[in-house]
């Protein structure tokens, strides 16, 4: 396995002194923003699309510290029902799909985005229950868009040898493991998980669970290690759909945390042995959003556990079982 991370957090650093820094701490791999909501300060999409001399500086850049880029990231919402913004999400999604194809760089991470209710809405719509029975009417007219869509975009990667990795998260359509397997099912294999456990703690789903649920479908393309904490003292009157500022954290029931913050690192190896189980075995990307510490402590925090946790080397045969 790879040790990565997705430079949001180093946005203050050039690309190289990103390198420089990530390098120093042991790191094998980035995660870059092209565009969307991680934005694209270490990797300008256009700026490399179909420039050969670019892409080629940028390999020698990564050689130099050794340095691989795991995914690129172009989080946004093409299923937006406003034209302008859907269009413009759109195209960031599959000129990213491009440029990875470029650099062979097997996966996109993205979100699976989130329609309108219907098709005179002008917001997007996310449905949790399905009573009032028009909520219901509402959640298939989105999964038909939203299968219309992502089969082309599955076309559209499959021609340039990419994998699509969709993060499940809440305010998308597709935020747990059974509607990424839904979506994965209509669609085709080039789509599948970035499996972030972060979204998923505060659902209540068991991560260890989640990962062979979708590991059994061969769904899982790309790994994020983000933790979570759930506050008991907040969930217990509120629960855990809580629209609390995220930096009023004393008042919020669940914040994003540093990789051990969240879960020991008991934990933390269980979700890698059984990532291994079912056959995953590339970079675990951290994604630092903790806003109770420094971005460069909160990812030297989460290396220095991972370290620990991660395999580097292929199994060995089970010699004691001939």
């Amino acid at each position: 396995m790879q040790l990565g991370v997705h430079t949001p957090p180093l946005a203050d650093e050039s690309l190289e002194g990103a390198l420089s820094y990530l390098d120093e701490q042991g790191v094998d791999a980035i995660e870059p923003g092209v565009g969307g909501h991680p934005g694209q300060d270490h990797l300008p999409r256009t700026e490399y699309l179909d420039d050969e001399t670019a892409q080629q500086e940028l390999q020698n850049l990564l050689a130099t510290y050794g340095m691989e880029i795991s995914a690129l990231a172009i989080h946004n919402n093409p299923l937006h029902p406003d034209d302008e913004r859907a269009a413009t999400a759109d195209t960031e999604l599959r000129e990213a799909i491009t440029l990875a194809g470029q650099l062979d760089v097997g996966v996109v991470t993205c979100f699976s985005g989130l329609p309108a209710g219907g098709p005179n809405d002008e917001v997007p719509n996310w449905i949790t229950a399905p009573w009032p029975p028009e909520h219901d009417e509402a959640l298939s007219y989105q999964w038909e868009q939203a299968t219309d869509y992502w089969v082309d975009i599955a076309a559209h990667a499959d021609t340039h040898g990419v994998d699509v990795a969709i993060e499940m998260h809440p305010n998308m359509l597709v935020y747990e493991p059974h509607g990424m397997a839904r979506l994965r099912e209509e669609t085709g294999e080039r789509i599948g998980a970035n499996f972030d456990p972060s979204h998923l703690y505060w659902q209540g789903i068991t991560i260890t669970d989640a990962i062979r649920y979708l590991g059994e479908r061969d769904a899982i393309h790309h790994v994020h290690a983000k933790d979570t904490q759930i506050y008991d003292a907040q969930a217990r009157e509120k629960g855990v759909l809580d629209t609390t500022a995220y930096d009023d954290e004393p008042n919020r029931s669940w914040l994003f945390r540093s990789v051990g913050y969240g879960h020991d690192e008991s934990h933390w190896k269980d979700i890698i042995s059984t990532l291994r189980m079912v056959g995953y075995d590339g970079t675990l990307s951290i994604e630092h959003e903790d806003s109770l510490t420094s971005s460069r402590e909160g990812l030297e925090k989460a290396i220095d556990l991972l370290e620990r946790a991660i395999f580097e080397t292929e199994p060995g045969e089970a010699y004691w079982a001939e």
